[in-house]
């Protein structure tokens, strides 16, 4: 399908910050509710209907989801007889299926793999195999492109979408709150997160309404989001530069949101391709020194190169040539590491 261009819209972080959402963020938050529905109803992944949705509306953008509500880019086929529309995609004027809502596109997606034969070696595969699903899709002739399935298995990787596979209908927006701690603030979705569990216990029998209740790792999520927003500025003794201990495991990006800095400057100051932070990681706020405040340090067990210039808030690459070491080297137990001079020849 071709994607049109992506527009971002706004959601609040805090009381105090604004949070904006990337158009595929904002497109699984929306979504993913859905396909959790159809993984229990016919046993296809989540992760699979999600990330095939994002490709083919082109993050929710594309003129068939926005205007026939087609997220899945289903054609009229013979067997259609309800509402379409016209479009170009393969050829020109094409049939495409319209639909009231994308909740009937998420339940048409479901059916039209469900009920076509070619498709029935995917229901042999376990709903928890994603990457054996991808696979099999294109190999079942689901799409032409020859790295479908690798551009499928990127975006469940990116975003995590295998979380969904372990989640259920009671828990789905547990589990968009977990990937995504900056809805925490936001009131709309808060609120629909709170009728979702009213009309879960509405529909269970009163001898297990208790059980509505947030899971308890939900609780113990809620006391991870308050510590991180307790997160402080402090100075490292290597000049003064800004920089947190972060208290819980986060990301880049919800750092960068809560101090207001870009993502980008963040992961280059820190020297860093990973979204993911580790509970009790420094994280500079600003550009790291080229050396350090003392000449040497010994390395200790199970530190590497990376954790020593994070320590002594020095560049790595830096840190490796003083060292005269190979990038990916990494120091023995008790091994001296120069952070001022060029470590001696021979």
């Amino acid at each position: 399908m071709k994607k049109l261009l992506a527009i971002t819209s706004f959601f609040i972080l805090s009381k105090h910050q604004a949070q904006t959402w990337k158009t595929e963020d904002q497109y699984i938050q929306n979504f993913a509710q859905f396909a959790v529905e159809e993984m229990e109803k016919y046993h296809i992944p989540a992760s699979i209907t999600l990330a095939q949705g994002l490709l083919e509306t082109g993050g929710g953008q594309s003129r068939l989801a926005q205007e026939g509500n087609n997220h899945f880019g289903i054609k009229c086929k013979e067997t259609w007889t309800g509402k379409s529309m016209k479009h170009t995609d393969d050829a020109p004027n094409e049939c495409f299926r319209v639909y009231d809502s994308p909740r009937e596109s998420y339940e048409d997606h479901s059916k039209f793999l469900v009920e076509r034969k070619h498709y029935a070696k995917l229901f042999e595969l376990d709903p928890k195999d994603y990457r054996a699903w991808a696979h099999g899709l294109k190999k079942a002739g689901y799409a032409t492109n020859p790295r479908y399935a690798y551009i499928l298995l990127s975006k469940i990787e990116k975003y995590k979408l295998y979380e969904f596979d372990n989640s259920n209908t009671k828990d789905v927006l547990y589990t968009v709150l977990k990937l995504y701690p900056g809805l925490n603030g936001d009131s709309s979705f808060m609120a629909k997160l709170d009728k979702n569990k009213e009309k879960i216990s509405r529909n269970l029998p009163s001898s297990m309404a208790s059980t509505t209740e947030k899971p308890q790792f939900v609780e113990k999520f809620q006391s991870k989001i308050d510590a991180l927003n307790d997160m402080l500025i402090k100075n490292h003794p290597n000049g003064g530069l800004k920089f947190v201990i972060v208290p819980e495991n986060t990301t880049i990006r919800f750092i960068a949101n809560k101090f207001g800095i870009p993502e980008g400057k963040i992961m280059k100051w820190n020297e860093t391709s990973n979204q993911e932070v580790k509970k009790n990681s420094i994280i500079f706020l600003e550009p790291k020194n080229t050396e350090g405040i003392v000449e040497t340090y010994t390395a200790e067990a199970g530190e590497d190169m990376y954790t020593i210039s994070q320590k002594f808030a020095i560049r790595l690459d830096k840190l490796y040539a003083k060292n005269r070491m190979n990038y990916g080297d990494e120091p023995k137990t008790g091994e001296t590491i120069y952070l001022q001079h060029k470590r001696p020849r021979g």
